[in-house]
């Protein structure tokens, strides 16, 4: 973006609140400045949540400002975020009250800056984000040690309405009421919107207020956009009820604050929020920034206090280009084309019918189309049901949600012989800017000992393609591991040959030195290290592989008995992936004289960042891949915690 950006420098967000006195004007005047740090941080970073972070502002402003007991410190009131995407928010309060440093306004999903979800490694963040629903457990189990502890404080969670579809949520209600956890305060986050659309049109959440109730919590309603109706709900709370669980039900608007973003600018029949992830465009930039300048600068006036000095920022380092098709995309294209001659599928998704390709499906097919919600236990079992009845599901969420919150609904389906497909988006390191929370690298481990359940990644489009008719055909179950990242040229460009399970084929016919590798972040970053080497004089061979958990003998006999050196990279972590089961098969086949084997992969918690950064961080890079094959044909490589050698 080449338009200017202008921030809030933490030094004006002091005037304003040493200049103002009453708290509710104060918290205005915070919220105020902070939505204007959160749109420059989000457009900065290229990517981030600005309508969570706006619908909460004014929570989050009134509890720091006037509610939080000495917060920051060790025995102080504690406030988290359960729901996670409102972390540019909270990122922007906790810069404007001092307790992060000012610069990191700059380091939204950077590496070693501020990550895309909460991370305890920043700073007053206690707790890590991931599947939604663990933050209300969580919170009672701080009370539970501070009582231990013989301390006394309260805990503030924020919660998303749609996080509300999650189960563990209703799990955590009744112990909290059953041990009289006054400590505890849960605030609901109501903007009515998940995700992309409305919350009533995915899985309504009913009476929710009678619901709380009914395991014995106090609840308070408001309107969560109103400062003066929070100091009033909060006294209430504090007043009317000190011996039990409290919830607020804090009604808000999802970007509110600013016209542009604010979801009651959506027309009647509009159904997709258009701001919940993402950077706005240079167009809708300057629109939402001279609303908040406008409505700060109001309040400050009111107050007798000089305008606005904002700070104008150095220009981001331009994102590169992406041209590459989507797998997703391409998956969802591949469904529906499918279905057409098959009656026998459905798609379940779990609030991500964007993200995971299924709009085409959702409306070529709607009878055969079950959006489930938050709610992926729920969602893997009903597949089990279909699949009873003869059906064929295919069950998408993200790979980070999709491989681990219903391991064991997924591990139940195949111990009844059941065949359900599911399917993984946003798998692997990239994109790296969510953050860990949702960097699915232990998929493949997770998943890969489930009976009869091949793990299948395809590379490029034209191998999604054939993947989506191999799922179809085959009796197993499948998991098809969907990297969302734009597929590389020098992927795509491969196009695909038939896939037969547990073979792979030769991309770049070199010398005795392979790299196996699958999908395209790998296979790209390898083709690219293949280049570098050449001009040492390495002539590399680079093999895919795409079945992560199968391999059979026979093609990997004949691939070992012409290598030297067998060099596995993987898009997940080094346990439990492609390279144990190709390091443990080559044991079995007891060879002559196998080839010196080694794994590279993920080896530590993924971390947020540009692309590059990421791939950098992790020794995943073209570069450094071509780095570590010198090293294994010099001999020169040193075994790793976590790299396997076979030659003796």
């Amino acid at each position: 973006m080449t338009t200017p950006l202008r921030w809030v420098p933490v030094a004006e967000i002091r005037r304003a609140l040493d200049g103002i006195d009453d708290p509710v004007t104060r918290t205005r005047a915070f919220a105020g400045l902070t939505r204007i740090n959160i749109l420059y941080m989000v457009t900065r970073a290229g990517s981030g949540h600005l309508g969570s972070s706006m619908s909460a502002a004014d929570v989050v402003s009134w509890l720091y400002l006037n509610e939080l007991r000495e917060p920051g410190t060790d025995t102080g009131d504690l406030y988290f975020s359960s729901k996670g995407h409102d972390a540019p928010g909270l990122y922007a309060a906790l810069i404007g009250i001092g307790l992060l440093d000012e610069d990191l306004v700059h380091r939204l999903r950077r590496i070693d800056g501020l990550p895309g979800h909460p991370d305890v490694h920043t700073p007053h963040m206690p707790f890590n984000t991931g599947s939604l629903g663990m933050g209300i457990a969580k919170a009672k189990g701080v009370i539970l040690a501070d009582r231990l502890l013989g301390t006394r404080r309260r805990v503030f969670v924020l919660t998303g309405d749609g996080e509300l579809q999650e189960g563990q949520n209703w799990e955590s209600l009744a112990s909290a009421a059953h041990r009289d956890m006054g400590e505890l305060t849960v605030v609901v986050d109501h903007n009515k919107i998940q995700s992309d659309t409305w919350v009533a049109d995915v899985n309504d959440l009913g009476d929710l207020a009678a619901k709380f109730a009914s395991f014995g919590w106090a609840v308070l309603r408001c309107d969560g956009n109103d400062v003066a109706a929070l100091q009033e709900t909060c006294r209430e709370r504090a007043e009317s009820y000190p011996d039990r669980p409290a919830v607020i039900i804090a009604d808000t608007v999802k970007g509110a604050g600013c016209r542009t973003f604010a979801a009651t600018s959506m027309g009647a029949d509009e159904w997709r929020y258009l701001f919940h992830s993402g950077a706005p465009s240079p167009a809708d930039y300057a629109s939402a920034h001279a609303e908040l300048v406008t409505a700060a600068e109001e309040i400050l006036q009111a107050a007798g206090l000089a305008p606005l000095t904002l700070t104008e920022a150095a220009p981001a380092d331009p994102k590169p280009a992406s041209t590459g098709p989507r797998l997703p995309e391409v998956y969802g294209e591949a469904l529906v084309a499918k279905a057409a001659t098959d009656d026998r599928i459905v798609a379940f998704d779990a609030d991500l019918v964007l993200d995971t390709g299924l709009i085409p499906f959702s409306q070529a097919y709607p009878d055969r189309f079950v959006e489930c919600g938050i709610a992926e236990q729920d969602m893997v079992s009903m597949a089990g049901g279909l699949a009873y009845r003869g059906l064929l599901p295919f069950v998408h969420s993200f790979s980070c949600f999709l491989h681990a919150r219903p391991n064991e609904q997924i591990y139940n389906n195949a111990t009844e012989g059941r065949k359900v497909v599911y399917v993984g988006s946003l798998a692997g390191l990239l994109p790296a800017a969510p953050g860990h929370s949702h960097q699915a690298v232990r998929d493949v481990s997770a998943l890969g000992a489930v009976p009869d359940l091949v793990v299948l990644e395809p590379a490029n489009a034209a191998e999604t393609r054939a993947a989506v008719d191999f799922c179809v055909a085959t009796p197993l179950s499948v998991y098809l591991r969907l990297v969302t990242a734009p597929v590389p040229a020098s992927v795509d460009a491969l196009g695909a040959e038939p896939l037969e399970l547990g073979r792979g084929r030769v991309l770049r016919a070199g010398g005795p030195v392979v790299a196996i590798g699958s999908g395209p972040t790998v296979l790209g970053e390898l083709l690219g290290a293949a280049e570098l080497l050449a001009a040492d004089g390495v002539d590399l061979t680079v093999v895919e592989l795409p079945w992560l958990n199968r391999v059979d003998p026979q093609w990997l006999t004949d691939l070992a008995e012409r290598a030297e050196q067998l060099i596995v990279v993987e898009n997940h972590f080094v346990r439990g992936g492609q390279a144990d089961v190709l390091a443990r098969t080559l044991a079995e086949l007891r060879l002559t004289d196998p080839p010196a084997f080694r794994g590279i992969g993920i080896t530590e918690v993924p971390r947020c960042g540009t692309p590059a950064e990421a791939l950098h961080a992790h020794g995943l890079s073209a570069a450094q891949l071509a780095d570590a094959v010198r090293a294994e044909v010099a001999g020169k490589s040193e075994p790793g915690p976590f790299d396997v050698t076979l030659r003796h």
